[in-house]
């Protein structure tokens, strides 16, 4: 039988969050224990360099990435770990791939239009290829689905798209990738607007943030009054209330929620006890991050191996493109 590939990849652009763990990294670490999974897990490198980077914080930013997905359970046994461009054919691949995108499609992507205002003179040509390489990342690995946000849908179609068109022009083989919906794909931001991310400060909660940092962050969530008819749907209470069904359960936020309703929340113990369960669950990770800290060669051997392996499988991939496209 063959397994099903499923790529998890994130940008390296500073340690992992919650909304990462979450929404990506538990649910991709759970499919190791799956015979009909292969897990991949790539540091997306050269996404990091479509907004403006410092080389020396780039390289640190991609050990903290490693870091946090080996402590956060993945297993190099079971899945592979590796460097987005420590496989050539990543960047190879969405050559190939851009002959069949138009500059159009690209730059009427949302994505594109809110990076070009956020960073209004860096609008490089790797800002709005970065579709294009997206595609190639998953593509490249005949990946069936991956652990994405909604906000990384209008891309995932650009594959999709891309997978059509090569298939129907030069008849290869590729799959049309779906989002696959981890139980917090969407984890919103402690600020009460939007989703958690690493863009916006104050938003966010680290995989590496102590009981004490993440009980100061919590204490920030804006909050109202603590009763009323209904419980909000947006904004910072709602905020709490997901957190706390992602970390206590479906029940506990019912209790919370019914209790809004009659007595009132005091969001102080509200927020205390979140904090407690929030930590309980990152500790063993951090306790794990420790002691890979102090193992460097074996991190090392794991992204070589990762890489080789990668390459492997992106090789064939490639020839069997270029074939397609009368390049060999």
């Amino acid at each position: 039988m063959t397994k099903k590939r499923v790529l998890s990849g994130i940008r390296a652009t500073g340690r992992l969050h919650l909304g990462n763990y979450l929404g990506m990294v538990k649910g991709m670490v759970a499919l190791q224990g799956n015979p009909d999974y292969e897990p991949l897990f790539m540091v997306a490198d050269l996404h990091a360099m479509t907004t403006p980077f410092d080389p020396q914080i780039l390289k640190k930013n991609i050990r903290e990435v490693v870091l946090d997905y080996l402590a956060a359970g993945l297993d190099p046994k079971s899945a592979i770990l590796f460097i987005q461009s420590q496989v050539p054919q990543h960047v190879e691949l969405a050559y190939l791939f851009s002959t069949v995108v138009s500059i159009a499609r690209l730059s009427h992507l949302p994505t594109y239009k809110e990076k070009v205002k956020q960073y209004p003179e860096s609008n490089t040509i790797a800002l709005l290829y970065y579709p294009v390489l997206m595609a190639s990342d998953i593509l490249l690995y005949k990946t069936n689905s991956l652990p994405v946000g909604d906000d990384q849908l209008p891309h995932l179609e650009v594959t999709g798209e891309v997978a059509k068109k090569m298939n129907n022009l030069y008849g290869t083989d590729f799959p049309e990738p779906k989002q696959m919906k981890t139980e917090g794909h969407y984890v919103p931001s402690l600020t009460g607007e939007g989703k958690m991310s690493k863009s916006v400060e104050g938003s966010y909660v680290n995989l590496t943030d102590n009981l004490e940092t993440i009980k100061t962050k919590l204490a920030k969530v804006p909050t109202d009054s603590g009763r009323g008819n209904k419980a909000p749907e947006e904004g910072g209470v709602h905020t709490l209330m997901t957190l706390v069904e992602l970390f206590g359960g479906e029940k506990k936020r019912k209790e919370y929620e019914k209790q809004y309703q009659r007595s009132g929340i005091k969001y102080q113990g509200l927020k205390n006890e979140l904090a407690g369960a929030i930590y309980e669950e990152l500790k063993p990770i951090q306790e794990e991050r420790k002691k890979l800290e102090k193992d460097p060669e074996y991190v090392e051997k794991v992204l070589r191996e990762g890489a080789k392996k990668a390459r492997q499988i992106a090789s064939q991939t490639v020839v069997e493109v270029k074939e397609k496209m009368g390049l060999l």
